[in-house]
């Protein structure tokens, strides 16, 4: 929805400005787009590995949804481990085995649907759950393996935004690219009259523009929301991280939720008392 607002507004304010002015037709040129929409997304498919290009388009579209991860998901999260922690610890580890093998046929993780659509998530908490049952209790080796595959996780996330933000950076130069051969076919109107020949030059400038608008309007505000929302993906791993570290250090249940609530960005942070009510329902 925020994506859907901000485009509109750049959009009505630019032609609110421009059309008591000018003519909307000359803005239409089809051709002057091909050039500069169709460049970009060459490069782009040429510079990126075949994943980033996917993810890149898939992540734009995806910015025209709800950013998922709220303070009723992180609620969801904090409430499936205080349930996970709980049940390991009133009867053993082992007992958790069946949930963390088959997480989508257990009903502690299905208790928390938001959580569970996310399967990178889910694979994260399995996993080291799964390092856990099987012996690897060492605080120390299984946190800088955290560390390490949340950077990996990090680095793989941003790398769709920083590849949409080069094409932003292009965009300008493609539009000129455009000006430069619409000036190109000017020149072989310079018999024709003047009307004709400032005709041609508006088509020219239009590229220019279209490049400039299209990189600062539209391509470097997607990258940058991206970015935002790669940089909150990597908040909600770090928060499964600190619970699962406060755990294994031997804090019981709720305290280790409450270390992981610490963890939680502020904006979608929920409040002691709310974390507190809501694992009265968990129990």
């Amino acid at each position: 929805m925020k994506g859907i607002v901000g485009t509109l507004v750049v959009i009505g304010c630019i032609l609110g400005g421009y059309l008591p002015h000018g003519s909307f037709g000359i803005l239409i040129q089809p051709l002057e787009v091909l050039i500069i929409i169709g460049a970009s997304i060459g490069a782009y498919i040429t510079a990126n590995p075949g994943w980033v290009v996917k993810a890149g388009f898939a992540n734009a579209i995806a910015l025209f949804k709800p950013n998922p991860y709220t303070k009723e998901t992180y609620l969801e999260l904090l409430g499936l481990m205080f349930r996970i922690f709980n049940k390991a610890r009133r009867e053993g580890l082992m007992a958790i085995e069946a949930d963390v093998e088959d997480p989508h046929s257990s009903e502690l993780f299905n208790a928390s649907p938001k959580v569970v659509a996310d399967h990178h998530a889910v694979d994260f908490i399995c996993d080291y759950l799964r390092l856990m049952i099987s012996g690897a209790s060492n605080p120390y080796q299984l946190e800088d393996l955290m560390i390490l595959e949340l950077d990996i996780h990090h680095h793989e996330g941003a790398m769709p935004a920083e590849a949409v933000g080069k094409v932003a950076e292009g965009l300008p130069g493609f539009g000129i690219v455009a000006a430069v051969m619409g000036i190109i076919i000017t020149m072989g109107y310079l018999d024709a009259g003047p009307l004709e020949i400032a005709h041609h030059m508006s088509v020219a400038l239009v590229g220019t523009f279209l490049g400039i608008l299209a990189a600062y309007g539209f391509v470097a505000p997607i990258a940058a929301d991206m970015a935002n929302r790669a940089n909150d993906s990597s908040a909600f791993f770090s928060t499964i991280k600190t619970c699962l570290m406060a755990n294994l250090n031997g804090y019981a249940p709720q305290i280790a939720v409450e270390f992981g609530r610490k963890a939680i960005p502020g904006a979608e942070r929920p409040t002691f008392q709310e974390l507190d009510e809501y694992l009265q329902t968990q129990k």
